[in-house]
């Protein structure tokens, strides 16, 4: 019964566990060093990173840098950063894939002497052109049969550099009539003079990619190779490396679905060209979901790993909702931050029977959802802003806030009556004028009258003035992702709204990144990372207060 409660990967650990297969759990999680990381990556973080700690295990930080056209150590830094973040601990086991260069030459040394690999002098057309289609079996090399003395000699020589990029490669020597094309003698060297981010210029031959992994994988005692569904038809070729290279205690690949989240762009190709447009202003502008900017707006690890969680672990592939996110975030804020006012849309709200100089001291919880989290004392004066929307002239059918006539409480503080409206040469509303009524200060036991609306405000005087950005979707939803007459990205124009003369209560004064706040009836916010300075406070929104998104009760 126990294990109808476990995904597939782990049935299959424990069998491998109770028949002795292996004597202990190793995983790890092997981005390749050519962008930055997004919220798919995430899952197979935790995934792998989870499985090791379930099971007293080891988990790796490996970069899989095979490839030097694309990788660069600025990825690598914000690999690291993003997978210490979410909570993955590699201890002391950060490695790199190119420091085994000197073993994956070994062993690719060891299968020409076995027979097993042959150096070919096809170019990479003729290489497509002889693989065969899905239907038909592929034909031999006319290089297949050179002897292993021969392949030994041209396999030193394109380690010498005697070669231009392309002239010669190292195909194992499997089948040319296999079903699965992946295991018509592929490729597993290549000649490519180029600058390598971590080895320099020391090598000028590189493995490809299916044939270091599987090494990479033994090298490191991984027991439970873990990747994604497309890897299922490169599993034997997995295999046969780790076979014919004669490891002990081989590794063994499974292959799970990928998280996709829909509505978002995570190709780095799109990404890249964002960046460079300026239509973002980096791979962590908020409105990505790549792991930096979800830092940057805001989330946390722990509403990332409730959203990995949700999502599930299976063969199938399956999509997943924004709103999905979002609800994570928000049930992981709720009780842990303060709620704060902030006016977004600020109007100059006047008591005018209010003494001109007095200031008051409201006491306000920090969140009434957790008392925990305690109170704190907010001023209150004559002079204040409230939320533009929170005023009407004319007010529509149950519009409950303030116009003229009406009463409303300020939130912990009085019952304030709209007595006149002052507006500017273009008919637009500058100023409220109200009077209270002192007797009905909040917390005062005031059990007289009632009003139907409350509305949140900060003092004048004492407000902090503050950038808050408003962050949506950088994708059009209702067109997709993408743009099918020209490959081009559906962008929502109104991606990114910037609200320059915001009024924030003083208690937000030193706020600095990452704290996040409940801004009330606005949404949650933090200070933003990079932009946000003492004297120039930025705040992002994380997400707004509503969410369309319902757990299943089952």
């Amino acid at each position: 019964m126990e294990n109808e409660t476990k995904h597939f990967i782990e049935q299959i650990i424990d069998k491998d566990l109770a028949e002795g297969v292996y004597d202990h759990v190793q995983t790890r999680f092997p981005p390749e060093p050519n962008g930055y990381l997004h919220i798919g990556h995430a899952k197979s973080i935790l995934l792998n990173y989870g499985l090791a700690k379930k099971y007293q295990g080891r988990f790796n930080l490996r970069f899989d840098d095979t490839n030097p056209t694309k990788e660069k150590s600025e990825f690598v830094d914000s690999i690291k950063e993003d997978v210490a973040w979410l909570g993955a601990d590699w201890e002391d086991r950060l490695f790199f894939a190119s420091d085994y260069f000197e073993t994956m030459y070994e062993c690719a040394v060891f299968l020409i002497r076995k027979g097993k690999a042959f150096v070919c002098d096809l170019t990479a057309e003729q290489i497509r052109e002889y693989r065969g289609t899905l239907t038909e079996p592929g034909k031999n090399s006319p290089y297949r049969d050179r002897s292993i003395e021969e392949n030994l000699e041209l396999f030193e020589n394109m380690k010498k550099g005697l070669y231009q990029d392309g002239e010669k490669v190292l195909r194992a020597k499997i089948d040319m009539a296999s079903p699965n094309i992946n295991m018509r003698d592929p490729v597993i060297y290549r000649v490519a003079h180029m600058s390598h981010h971590n080895t320099g210029d020391a090598w000028c031959i590189y493995p490809m990619y299916d044939f270091a992994h599987p090494i990479e994988d033994a090298v490191e005692h991984v027991t439970h190779s873990i990747c994604t569904l497309e890897f299922e038809d490169h599993r034997p070729l997995y295999n046969w490396v780790v076979q014919e290279c004669e490891f002990d205690h081989p590794p063994k690949q499974i292959e799970f679905a990928k998280l996709y989240l829909k509505h978002v762009v995570t190709g780095k190709r799109y990404i890249k060209k964002l960046v460079e447009d300026g239509t973002v202003d980096g791979w962590d502008d908020p409105r990505l979901v790549s792991i930096s900017g979800l830092r940057r707006r805001g989330y946390t690890p722990e509403s990332i790993q409730k959203f990995v969680e949700l999502a599930g672990v299976s063969k199938s592939n399956s999509t997943c909702e924004m709103p999905m996110l979002e609800y994570c975030i928000r049930e992981d804020l709720k009780l842990k931050e303060p709620r704060m006012m902030a006016v977004l849309h600020p109007l100059k709200l006047i008591i005018d029977n209010y003494p001109d100089d007095q200031v008051e001291y409201m006491e306000v919880q920090n969140n009434q959802e957790n008392p925990e989290l305690g109170v704190r004392e907010v001023p209150f004066c004559k002079e204040l802003y409230i939320e533009r929307e929170d005023f009407m002239e004319v007010p529509v059918k149950k519009y409950f806030r303030l116009y003229p006539g009406n009463e409303v409480r300020l939130m912990n503080g009085y019952f304030v009556t709209c007595t006149e409206v002052v507006k500017d040469e273009e008919g637009n509303v500058v100023e409220v004028h109200c009077t209270y009524d002192p007797e009905t200060r909040s917390g005062n036991g005031f059990t007289g009258r009632k009003v139907k609306g409350t509305i949140h405000w900060v003092s004048a005087r004492h407000a902090v003035k503050a950038e808050v950005r408003l962050y949506e979707n950088i994708v059009d939803e209702e067109k997709g992702v993408y743009n099918e007459e020209d490959g081009s990205l559906n962008l929502n124009p109104n991606s990114l709204v910037i609200l320059k003369d915001c009024r924030l209560e003083p208690g937000l004064a030193g706020a600095k990144a990452p704290e996040r706040f409940q801004f009330v009836r606005n949404g949650y916010f933090c200070v933003d990372s990079k932009d946000s300075r003492p004297e120039s406070l930025v705040f992002n929104r994380i997400v707004s207060l509503k969410s369309s998104f319902k757990i299943e009760v089952k």
